[in-house]
């Protein structure tokens, strides 16, 4: 028997789950250079973590002021990342850990992610994670994405939860405030750990500042269990 009592665990997908930065970085260098913008670097794309990829290269259309529409390059931008992202994204072992043990226990789970449903499920089922995440909802599905709130109240009305009973994990400041804005516990893993001091991270009830070389399945756990005992 579970000793999270009516707790539902909520991950968001990329950076947390997974280490797909990367190819989404890749993704954008490619498709920036072939529409005359040459040399987008690591650093500029961190600006973006935790950002949809449709308001992405929405930002992107406005600062480069690229001729494509922004269906044309959100569809070039997706396709090229799932080739990347069947090819390679791990899962953080440690996340994956944490998933296993909470399915273990009939802790109801879910995913809430930026990325499209097509890469959410190419990932899922690239890592494994999909025997045990089966109720994921895409900001494709919602009216707004992060920092608004939408995409984890769809996953938490999936779930049959009450907000306030869903604990989220997220690594970026945007979900962050959309766990706080959605009224739900956060536990936060900052991708990028020099933003660990941002203000949206300042909302989490749980802040691992040093990222995902700090975060462990077991101390995840125990503080869920805390949390559960005094809620």
């Amino acid at each position: 028997m579970s000793n999270l009592g009516s707790l539902s665990v909520i991950f968001d997908l990329d950076g947390t789950l997974v280490d797909s930065e990367p190819n989404y970085y890749e993704a954008g260098r490619q498709i920036l250079a072939e529409h005359g913008v040459p040399g987008f670097t690591w650093e500029e794309h961190e600006r973006y973590v935790g950002i949809s990829t449709l308001e992405t290269v929405r930002l992107w259309k406005r600062r480069y002021d690229l001729g494509p529409s922004v269906e044309e390059l959100f569809a070039a931008t997706d396709r090229r990342y799932l080739e990347l992202a069947r090819a390679n994204t791990p899962a953080y072992p440690e996340m994956r850990a944490f998933v296993a043990l909470l399915a273990s226990e009939g802790v109801p789970l879910a995913v809430a992610s930026g990325s499209s449903p097509q890469a959410i499920d190419a990932i899922l089922a690239g890592t494994g994670l999909d025997a045990y995440l089966r109720t994921v909802v895409s900001a494709d599905e919602v009216e707004r994405g992060k920092p608004a709130p939408d995409v984890f109240l769809e996953a938490a009305r999936r779930l049959g939860a009450a907000p306030a009973d869903c604990v989220v994990l997220e690594d970026a400041a945007p979900g962050a405030a959309a766990a706080h804005a959605a009224g739900m516990r956060c536990i936060a893993i900052p991708y990028v750990t020099a933003q660990a001091d941002a203000p949206e991270f300042t909302t989490a009830d749980l802040l691992v500042r040093g990222g995902q070389r700090e975060f462990t399945a077991r101390a995840a756990y125990d503080w869920l269990a805390r949390s559960a005992a005094a809620s």
